[in-house]
């Protein structure tokens, strides 16, 4: 999915105030309770976890708060309100699709807003469905190669179980299968390269080229969809080109 890491790079730098610092701690601390609450709070027996863990270490989150997340999750803490998981599927301007991943203590507050955003976004909320035929659940990593050869990098990680990979300024993006996921990331980190991101994701199969019109109005929908408490991602089928990033970063400039 060319543009995937541009993208979250955009997202990130829209995201450095302490408002949405704080947003984004909920969100993880929502995260990692799901994933303990899954396989158990210890990192080194439950993948999953290790990857929320890296996703909120890289973000500062507070040690404390990392560690009543996932006692939340492991049922250590008592009184709090029981987190489920939940994807909406839906359609955005000129047809893209969008599949929104939340975790929410009440779905029917969260599937409301995420209606109303679509909604005044010129989207509209689908069914159970309706447009994650078009997605392929994935394990995907960014990786800075360092003084490294890219290619060779990626062709470690082919080895390694990776089933496809993608070179942008010099930043190698990995996609493997869920299974492989944990054997490819053990490869990364054997190799000494740097490991940007790491996550469980919704890889489109194809893309949608769009007007431009569209395409930054589909953007300006998952900026949206993602300012929504409940929301932890949203994952879509436009095609994200070098220009229509660049155009959506200058108007958030």
């Amino acid at each position: 999915m060319s543009g995937h890491s541009k993208w979250a790079t955009i997202r990130r730098s829209k995201g450095a105030n302490d408002a949405k610092r704080g947003q984004l701690f909920t969100k993880l601390g929502h995260e990692l309770a799901v994933a303990a609450r899954e396989g158990g709070g210890d990192p080194e027996a439950n993948f999953r976890l290790r990857l929320v863990l890296d996703k909120a270490r890289q973000a500062n989150m507070p040690k404390d708060n990392i560690e009543r997340a996932i006692k939340r999750g492991t049922g250590e803490l008592k009184g709090q309100a029981e987190l489920e998981e939940a994807i909406y599927e839906g359609y955005g301007p000129g047809g893209t699709a969008l599949m929104v991943q939340v975790v929410t203590d009440n779905r029917n507050r969260t599937v409301s807003d995420v209606r109303h955003v679509f909604s005044r976004h010129g989207g509209n909320l689908g069914s159970d469905g309706s447009v994650a035929w078009m997605f392929q659940r994935k394990g995907y990593l960014t990786v800075n190669p360092g003084g490294e050869d890219p290619e060779e990098v990626a062709l470690l990680a082919i080895d390694a179980g990776a089933d496809d990979f993608e070179i942008t300024d010099g930043i190698l993006e990995v996609y493997s299968r869920m299974a492989d996921f944990a054997a490819v990331q053990q490869a990364m980190t054997e190799a000494g390269v740097q490991i940007e991101s790491s996550q469980l994701s919704w890889i489109p199969q194809s893309t949608a080229v769009l007007e431009e019109k569209d395409a930054l109005r589909t953007l300006r929908l998952v900026e949206a969809l993602e300012e929504l408490e409940d929301v932890q991602e949203v994952f879509t089928n436009l095609d994200l080109t070098e220009d229509l990033l660049a155009k959506y970063e200058g108007e958030a400039a």
